[in-house]
């Protein structure tokens, strides 16, 4: 087996210049707090259990819908657009690949900010794509008059903006969307838009250049299916089912697809569980602020937070070593002192602050 960093004659060379994505742990810990990859602390609606359950056994026999018609129907019912605005996909990262492949950087640099979803420059470097970064404010805020100064190969960023969880006002959005338009897509990622945030998508009726991308994943509680989608007007949907036809025509299998439908439907349950979630994001950043933290404003479903005296590296693996976990970002050296903590369930969120205290 090859070694990290080693390569093969037999290689396209771009491969081996790649720097692949480094996803949050997933590992096998006796008695584990999870609080490293922003999944939901409570299970999918007992809808989806259901649903999934049905299309066990014979049905599996058959291909999928290789349209996602259905599924497709019913997000546009909930956000009150066209069946043709809206595309699906094997989770939110499959969404974006095939954006940044077919919409974004064929003209110019793709833009996005410094600190962010780590994922936007390893796409770059997978499609050959020249790209820019802009810093963030001193507040870690996005700078938006860099983003809407971009030039024509297009615009990303999550809103909240990962690792920080700060969100911009949709005002502020649709400034950068119209500095653009008729000239580059804009692109926003909004994986964590339902812990707080306002989405884009009501923009898509008015900007052609707009794409906005969502994830089941994160307040659906389904991580575990794989299920991304984005909206947009029709000719750039129609961008993105060109290049998922001409790379795999049923990225969405029968269980993902009866699962996010009754996601959809449970809207009492989605509701509940992400008031829970906010709940707990706010209890756990007064705790952490009143322990000397500096924790920023956050609209996500995690916190980033930098301890008053210890480092973020040495925080992080001081938590691990009491089997809880959270992420550390090395890089940039900005966020280096900072840890990202997943808001958990009462009693794990319980559970790090006694840790924290006992760290001291």
């Amino acid at each position: 087996m090859l070694q990290p960093n080693a390569s093969s004659p037999y290689w396209n060379p771009r491969i081996a210049s790649l720097s692949p994505y480094t996803p949050g742990e997933q590992p096998r810990i006796a008695n584990l707090i999870k609080l490293n990859t922003n999944e939901l602390p409570y299970p999918p609606s007992p809808r989806v259990v259901a649903a999934i359950q049905q299309e066990l056994g014979e049905p599996l026999r058959r291909y999928p819908d290789p349209e996602a018609k259905a599924l497709r129907e019913v997000l546009a019912r909930r956000y009150r657009v066209d069946p043709s605005w809206v595309f699906v996909g094997n989770g939110s990262d499959e969404v974006l690949a095939f954006a940044f492949q077919g919409l974004l950087g064929h003209s110019g640099p793709v833009r996005f900010p410094e600190i962010t979803y780590s994922f936007y420059p390893v796409y770059c470097g997978l499609y050959a794509l020249p790209f820019e970064t802009t810093p963030l404010d001193e507040d870690f805020t996005l700078d938006c008059a860099a983003l809407r100064a971009a030039g024509r190969g297009g615009v990303v960023f999550p809103n909240p903006n990962a690792p920080t969880g700060i969100a911009l006002p949709l005002a502020e959005v649709e400034r950068i969307v119209a500095a653009h338009q008729g000239k580059a897509v804009v692109l926003v990622d909004e994986a964590y838009v339902d812990f707080g945030s306002e989405s884009a998508v009501p923009l898509t009726h008015r900007y052609d250049n707009l794409l906005v991308v969502q994830t089941f994943s994160k307040s659906r509680a389904l991580a575990g299916l794989r299920v991304g989608f984005a909206i947009g007007q029709p000719p750039l949907i129609e961008a993105l089912t060109r290049i998922k036809d001409s790379f795999n025509s049923y990225p969405l299998d029968r269980l993902a697809q009866a699962g996010a439908i009754a996601a959809l439907e449970d809207e009492a349950y989605f509701e509940q569980t992400r008031q829970a979630v906010i709940a707990e994001r706010e209890r756990l950043a007064t705790a952490l602020a009143a322990m000397g933290f500096v924790v920023l404003p956050s609209k996500a479903n995690f916190l980033f937070a930098r301890h008053p005296s210890i480092g973020g590296a040495a925080l992080a693996q001081s938590l691990r070593a009491r089997a809880i976990l959270v992420r550390h970002f090395a890089k940039p050296e900005r966020i280096a002192p900072f840890v990202r903590i997943t808001v958990g369930a009462p009693e794990q969120n319980d559970a790090l602050l006694a840790a924290l205290r006992a760290i001291g």
